[in-house]
């Protein structure tokens, strides 16, 4: 069949809300967040039919090219799947979210590449199936495959769509120092989580697509024990609040917080004060599921 390639859109995600619920038989946590697909993304080709075995490259010095990189991993899953190795997979990545945000870069790009070789391949798999090959490589793949704004129990993956969070601006804001997702967990264990998200609440709240009462259920149990670690999310979401958002709050296993904007122009300024101090400061807005699914294009040689 030749070579194909196709380009992909790899959406970041932030945690309207995140709480956890105990510890599963497997030694897991038990989540339940409310998470929501958002503008800012990066972007990834993928080649097949080009011969030799899988690699990566991208624009971040930083990330791995190796097999720890998610995209890898990604592909070799799909392949271990399919049952062939496509005639080789070249990756390439053009990074703009920041890593260790709690913002799921990297399995966002793991999703992308899933979904190219789905496509390329002439879809071999249902999305169900898709999600399913996703768990294996990362617990925020299902997510970032199906986008949008959805509840995610269990490890991650046990996701309900919720149909659109209202229309507003996001500001996101990283602090310079990030923090493993892995570390995080095994430090909240050591703290009693004193508050926890009403996340029926927010679910009535999105169906019933009110902003404000959106903005008011929003909560990270994650956040009293990463912002001891990390003073600048104080910072991050005290500036927003001085610049009008709805609401501040870190996303994930942080650092990175983000402010829900109802003005565009508070929004811009609020981007424009934190710029001074943070490089990795954008501005964005809510994704829909089906902007997710329809994010790719397919060419071939």
């Amino acid at each position: 069949m030749g070579v194909r390639y196709g380009f992909a859109k790899a959406y970041a995600k932030i945690n309207l809300t995140l709480d956890i619920l105990g510890i599963l038989p497997d030694g897991y946590h038990d989540l339940e967040m409310v998470m929501q697909s958002i503008s800012l993304c990066d972007s990834v080709a993928v080649r097949i039919g080009c011969g030799g075995d899988i690699s990566v490259i991208s624009n971040v010095g930083h990330i791995p090219n190796d097999e720890r990189n998610i995209a890898v991993k990604a592909a070799r899953a799909f392949n271990k799947a399919y049952g062939k190795d496509c005639g080789g997979i070249a990756i390439a990545m053009e990074k703009r979210v920041p890593s260790s945000a709690g913002m799921a870069g990297g399995s966002a790009d793991g999703a992308a590449v899933l979904r190219l070789l789905n496509e390329l391949n002439k879809k071999p798999f249902s999305e169900a199936e898709l999600c399913e090959i996703g768990l294996t490589v990362g617990a925020d793949v299902p997510f970032c495959l199906m986008g949008g704004t959805a509840l995610a129990k269990g490890k991650g993956e046990l996701l309900t769509d919720l149909g659109n969070m209202p229309d507003c601006y996001i500001v996101i804001g990283k602090p310079w120092k990030g923090m493993s997702t892995k570390a995080v967990f095994s430090e909240i264990d050591s703290h009693p989580i004193h508050k926890h998200p009403d996340t029926g609440k927010m679910i009535q709240a999105i169906k019933n697509g009110n902003l404000h009462s959106v903005a008011d259920c929003v909560y990270n149990v994650f956040e009293p024990v990463v912002s001891g670690e990390v003073s600048d999310i104080l910072t991050i979401k005290r500036t927003l609040r001085e610049c009008g958002a709805l609401c501040a709050a870190m996303t994930g296993s942080g650092s990175a917080v983000f402010g829900i904007f109802q003005s565009k122009k508070n929004a811009e300024n609020a981007r424009n004060v934190l710029k001074r101090r943070f490089v990795d400061t954008f501005i964005t807005k809510p994704i829909t599921s089906s902007e997710v699914r329809k994010c790719t294009w397919i060419s071939q040689e």
